[in-house]
């Protein structure tokens, strides 16, 4: 009986269990998944639960039922601390041995040791965040989001659709601590992005940073504080503290690097955020759509390595990214086609949809885009 333990119960990990299972009799598998929440959470539609009103239920899924249907077994604990040289994972609960190991833990938010930032602002890092920032929404006088990235610009924008159907004339800022919103994306898709947000009298502060948070209110590295404000946590992620303190090579936000077949060791793969893949001069970015095919290439390498042939290279396939805004004025690359407006929020709505898990959640995604989330 050959023990495969996946840490991670996200996109990577499901995807590489529901793989295995189907071998667990045929080669004497022994699957075990861990992971320290018991939910899987949809994690590219949480800001929508904000301005499109979808709700937080249509967005997580029972782990353990996942388990039972592709019958693996599940431990919801969390990771302590792994030794690859004995073939360990150290929980709460005590050890787990393993013959292959699978990390496929994400990432979360980083909050770069602001103690003051953890306790008081808002994350969106699953569904419980997102019900929690929601019910604290009104009342205030300004909102900020620290982080001018992918997930910053769409929850500015769903943020200011929530305020504006309810008739709220509010400030939102963007405080991004870079000299431009969105890192290294081309050009074209900053300056669409930032006229967009302009459009919406979202307000964008470069070369600033928040210096820290406490009893409602906010301070900005270029200016004092702001009273009665929302602090949205956007402002990058990093891997799980076990793996953190690996002892191999990372890249700064802790992403393990990985050889061509995905293996950190023999024994050892890694698939989806937590792992860090070269690519074309470059690595390869954090995405569903690569998590998701990592974790069944780990699978299919697992199973190649125990039947004694040879593991394949994985060869990413990138069909393209969207930075979704919440008023249809969306941008992105898709198969290489610069989109501009509401075709490339479409194809985003799309493929959530597709990738959700549930014939009830894919119904219940759809109906809440076209009710905006009224019952």
């Amino acid at each position: 009986m050959k023990k495969i333990v996946i840490i991670g119960g996200g996109f990577a990990g499901l995807s590489c269990a529901k793989i295995l299972s189907r071998f667990s009799r045929s080669l004497g598998l022994e699957v075990t998944l861990i992971d320290k929440s018991e939910k899987f959470n949809f994690l590219p539609e949480l800001p929508d639960t904000v301005g499109r009103g979808i709700r937080p239920e249509h967005l997580v899924n029972d782990i353990g039922q996942f388990a039972r249907r592709f019958n693996f077994r599940f431990i919801h604990e969390a990771v302590d601390a792994l030794d690859l040289d004995q073939n360990k994972v150290f929980t709460r609960s005590g050890p787990l041995n393993y013959d292959y190991l699978v990390i496929a833990s994400g990432s979360e938010t980083n909050f770069y040791g602001n103690d003051a930032v953890r306790k008081y602002a808002y994350k969106l890092d699953d569904a419980v965040d997102a019900q929690r920032l929601i019910g604290s929404l009104e009342g205030k006088e300004r909102y900020f989001i620290s982080g001018g990235g992918y997930t910053g610009i769409e929850v500015a924008t769903n943020l200011r659709l929530y305020l504006n159907r309810r008739k709220i004339d509010k400030q939102i800022t963007i405080v991004e601590r870079a000299p431009s919103i969105l890192g290294p994306l081309p050009q074209w898709m900053k300056d669409y992005a930032s006229d967009n947000l302009k459009r919406l009298n979202i307000e964008v502060l470069t070369n600033v940073s928040v210096e820290g948070i406490e009893g409602g209110g906010v301070k900005l590295s270029n200016a004092g504080v702001f009273d009665n404000s929302l602090l949205i946590w956007a402002a990058g992620v990093k891997t799980a503290d076990f793996v953190q303190n690996l002892k191999t090579e990372k890249n700064p936000q802790g992403r393990i690097k990985v050889d061509t077949y995905l293996r950190l060791k023999d024994n050892c793969f890694v698939a989806g955020d937590a792992g860090y893949f070269a690519y074309r001069d470059t690595f390869l970015r954090m995405a569903v759509q690569f998590a998701i095919v990592q974790g069944e290439h780990a699978a299919k390498n697992i199973i190649r390595s125990i039947s004694g042939r040879k593991l394949i290279k994985y060869k990413p396939l990138d069909l393209g990214y969207i930075i979704p805004m919440a008023n249809n004025k969306s941008c992105g690359t898709v198969m290489g086609i610069n989109m501009r407006g509401f075709l490339p929020t479409v194809f985003h709505y799309l493929m959530c949809t597709y990738r959700s898990y549930g014939a009830g959640n894919k119904f219940g995604i759809l109906k809440d885009l076209v009710t905006g989330g009224r019952r």
